[in-house]
């Protein structure tokens, strides 16, 4: 039976849609095709699309889930998934509970004391029915520092390249394992002393044959880029920098690959063949967390603390400091994202207004504004999580169990606001026609 006009212009405004997105983020780096996957942080294209999932718009507790994965420790960090399996990292307590004694001061009244050893495991969760395939201990200790009353010890996400599964756990080291969970090679890189003891969180990125990595914290601080098959180090660059937790992305034009890094002080582009600052532009203020993404040359990075900024910076060209040059495309003084980093659908920036239940759409070319910011109101909690693209919709988790689902299109209508029992920091993984929420209890998937 042939489709209805109106299924027939769904299918192809989705199919425009996942062109758009292909065209106008960076390229998979080179090796297996991980389109089809969510291989890292914040999707395969490293803008928060997946340009080939159709994952449902309704779910709940009763309706839509395939299943619910007990986990066996809190974390922040997000799912990946690869073929058959998801893959997560967990912070689990054990042992008796011991006074806490810190040798770096907790700093503030919304730290908590970690009062138990840790051990810190990476697990394989078989997609079809939710079976813990494996576990792998990377690392059992006491945690040297506190955390955030709404953070977490294993906040960093995991990668793939397809082949293997890269853990950083900051303090608690890098670590490399093949995908049935057997051990490569792990390396420490000293410990991270963070601002207020607030947590770690940046995750690592594959570029090729490297493995990069960035650790901005109290002390200092770092990106350097390894052998992702022996742990070796390539080069290893100073920066300098106070604690953020931006995950770094690699942009390529013109054959020439750059990684840019969000954070306090600069945004800076490196050449990752060598480490050398290539760029650098002023603008965004303390306490980084999101993460920048990139659309047709322009980088745009934003975050909110003391202050709200963002900055789009024109990277064709872009060389020394650049703060009050042509490269600088536009800037935005507020609205702007915390926590949460913007997802770049086709030719539209979407973006969280600090972790309040408001989302902003702006046209990165120039930064005007798509329409008036909206309130989803269905949403009651901070949103840490990042607003993730699939299937023509956009979908905004919240720590109160909320996920709001929304068209991407010019009036962005609400199709449906979900609710699960559990609190949710993590950035969804769209994949196939599933969606999988990480809480604070339980690794959901969401299937029809």
């Amino acid at each position: 039976m042939p489709l209805p006009a109106h299924r027939i212009a769904v299918v192809l405004a989705t199919a425009m849609l996942a062109v758009l997105a292909r065209g106008d983020a960076p390229k998979p780096a080179t090796g297996p095709d991980l389109s089809h996957a969510w291989p890292q942080w914040h999707g395969p294209l490293a803008n928060g699309v997946a340009p080939h999932a159709d994952p449902p718009t309704e779910w709940s507790e009763t309706k839509n889930v395939r299943w619910k994965f007990a986990l066996p420790g809190k974390a922040h960090s997000s799912p990946i998934v690869l073929g058959d399996r998801v893959f997560v990292v967990a912070a689990i307590p054990f042992g008796d509970p011991v006074p806490p004694v810190f040798d770096h001061a907790p700093g503030t009244h919304d730290n908590v004391g970690v009062t138990q050893r840790h051990r810190f495991v990476a697990m394989a969760i078989r997609r079809d029915d939710g079976k813990e395939l494996w576990r792998t201990v990377l690392r059992e200790e006491f945690p040297h520092e506190g955390g955030h009353s709404t953070g977490s010890l294993a906040s960093n996400s995991p990668v793939t390249d397809g082949e293997r599964l890269y853990v950083f756990l900051g303090s608690r080291g890098l670590h490399c394992l093949a995908l049935d969970g057997t051990v490569l090679w792990q390396k420490d890189l000293g410990r991270m002393n963070t601002l207020h003891a607030h947590g770690e969180g940046s995750s690592p990125v594959v570029d090729g044959e490297r493995l990069i990595v960035v650790r901005d914290h109290e002390d200092e601080s770092d990106i350097q880029a390894l052998d992702k098959r022996t742990g070796r180090e390539l080069w290893k660059t100073v920066r300098d920098e106070k604690t953020d937790w931006s995950t770094p992305i690699v942009v390529e034009r013109a054959g020439k690959k750059q990684v840019v890094v969000s954070a306090t002080k600069r945004v800076r582009g490196y050449d990752p063949e060598n480490g050398q600052q290539l760029w650098e532009c002023s603008g965004l203020t303390d306490n980084v967390v999101s993460s920048p993404v990139h659309w047709n040359g322009i980088v745009v990075a934003g975050n909110s603390y003391y202050s709200q900024a963002m900055v789009a910076i024109r990277i064709d060209g872009a060389h020394g400091d650049i703060s009050a040059t042509d490269r600088v495309a536009w800037r935005l003084g507020r609205m702007t994202p915390y926590v949460s980093s913007p997802l770049l659908y086709g030719d539209t920036l979407y973006f969280i207004r600090h972790n309040q239940n408001v989302l902003s759409r702006l046209d990165p070319a120039n930064g005007n504004p798509r329409g008036p910011a909206l309130r989803l109101d269905a949403i009651r909690d901070f949103i840490f999580s990042s607003p993730v693209g699939a299937a023509g919709r956009i979908y905004v988790t919240a720590r109160d169990g909320t996920t709001v689902v929304l068209r991407h299109d010019a009036e962005n209508g609400v199709l449906a606001a979900n609710h699960l029992d559990d609190v949710f920091s993590a950035t969804a993984a769209p994949v196939d026609r599933e969606l999988y929420l990480r809480g604070e209890r339980f690794l959901y998937c969401i299937a029809e």
